[in-house]
């Protein structure tokens, strides 16, 4: 039994909660089960030490995290520094030291087409480098403003 399956506290109705389930994995594999297949296997190249289910749950949690800070701000760096605080609630399920790559990920995941085609493994870390530096760099910003204030 999958995560999602286990509904015994539900009101819903089967038609409603089948509609909802639906309505998630459009959101999350917008180019269906090709598009699930090969971030799990990138997903499983980047992580090879942990369990596909779980490291699948933190890409997802991280994916609307993320969408939802980009909506609201607009900016993909602020997007990404509001993350990195988002992901503090998450820390047992996001370790701080991959935020970044999970961050690549979903950028890479919001550029995918019909084709689900994703970068190399070693694109995603490269990427992911570049957000720390990025993160590094934006944080180091905020205690100089913060120090000034004082």
């Amino acid at each position: 039994m999958a995560l999602g399956e286990f509904n015994m506290f539900s009101w819903k109705s089967k038609e409603a909660q089948k509609k909802e389930q639906e309505e998630y994995a459009l959101w999350a594999f917008p180019h269906g089960q090709k598009q699930r297949d090969n971030l799990e296997t990138l997903l499983k190249e980047l992580f090879p030490k942990d369990n596909t289910a779980m490291i699948l749950i933190a890409f997802l949690t991280c994916k609307e995290l993320y969408e939802g800070e980009l909506r609201s701000c607009g900016s993909r760096d602020e997007a990404i520094v509001e993350v990195i605080s988002d992901q503090k609630k998450y820390r047992h399920l996001i370790k701080s030291k991959e935020t970044a790559m999970y961050i690549a990920l979903v950028i890479a995941d919001a550029d995918i087409d019909e084709l689900c085609e994703y970068p190399t493994a070693d694109e995603i870390r490269a990427s992911a480098q570049e957000i720390d530096v990025t993160i590094q760099n934006l944080s180091k910003k905020g205690r100089k403003s913060k120090g000034s204030r004082a």
